[in-house]
């Protein structure tokens, strides 16, 4: 029933004018269901109730669909991240507010790759050759500011209000993204495809808590440089 009214919404869609909007829903619907792999644009066009041909109007192939549907999946990776930390309660000192915020984002990392794994996994996919995709960012500066990189900035964001506030030496600043982003990813990967995916509900939840607090408490350590003296 979801699919088929997901089908009549994407239609609509195209009776509108709206058809490159209904083949990303669709494929993120694909996905959702199974991953990267499952992104095809044919699918997408049999869902959306169009020919292939009228979804090669919009896509020039299955690496511009996926392209698309992975800067949706990066979207709603932020989306989910921004949710847990806007959930804390009001804190009265800024600095321990922007302790609190960076592991909130953490957590709502890690739980939208539980939550999602389709989703998570085409977030961080890589599209065909000839896309748009590559960019030259590496990973450890800062990025353009455009809607694939959102879940980045925030992190970026959270570790500037740890450094304003005085919770964190500058000198811990340059970095920091590395260290905070490759251990929430980690531990994602290492709960959806590892052996911590054996563990129970319980158990998985203080992994995540004392890993995020974990990674948050080496940040405020003053590092051994000049800075930190």
């Amino acid at each position: 029933m979801e699919t088929n009214r997901a089908n009549q919404g994407a239609k609509a869609g195209y009776h509108h004018g709206d058809l490159r909007n209904a083949l990303i829903t669709a494929g993120v619907e694909l996905a959702t269901d199974g991953g990267p792999a499952k992104v095809v644009l044919r699918e997408a066009a049999r869902r959306a109730g169009v020919s292939p041909t009228a979804a090669y109007r919009h896509f020039a192939g299955q690496g511009d669909l996926l392209f698309a549907v992975k800067i949706h999946a990066q979207q709603l990776l932020a989306d989910a991240m921004e949710r847990v930390a806007e959930d804390l309660p009001p804190g009265d000192h800024p600095g321990a507010a922007a302790e609190q915020r960076l592991a909130a984002i953490g957590r709502g990392y890690v739980g939208f790759a539980l939550e999602h794994p389709g989703l998570f996994r085409t977030a961080f996919s890589h599209s065909a050759p000839g896309t748009d995709e590559d960019t030259g960012w590496g990973g450890v500066t800062p990025p353009a500011d455009n809607p694939q990189y959102r879940s980045y900035n925030l992190l970026s964001q959270a570790l500037d209000e740890l450094v304003a506030t005085g919770r964190m030496p500058a000198g811990n600043r340059p970095g920091a993204e590395a260290a905070a982003w490759s251990t929430a990813h980690g531990l994602a990967m290492l709960l959806l495809d590892g052996p911590m995916g054996r563990l129970p509900a319980a158990d998985r939840d203080a992994v995540i808590g004392r890993t995020t607090d974990t990674i948050v408490a080496g940040l405020l350590v003053p590092h051994d440089g000049p800075e930190g003296r």
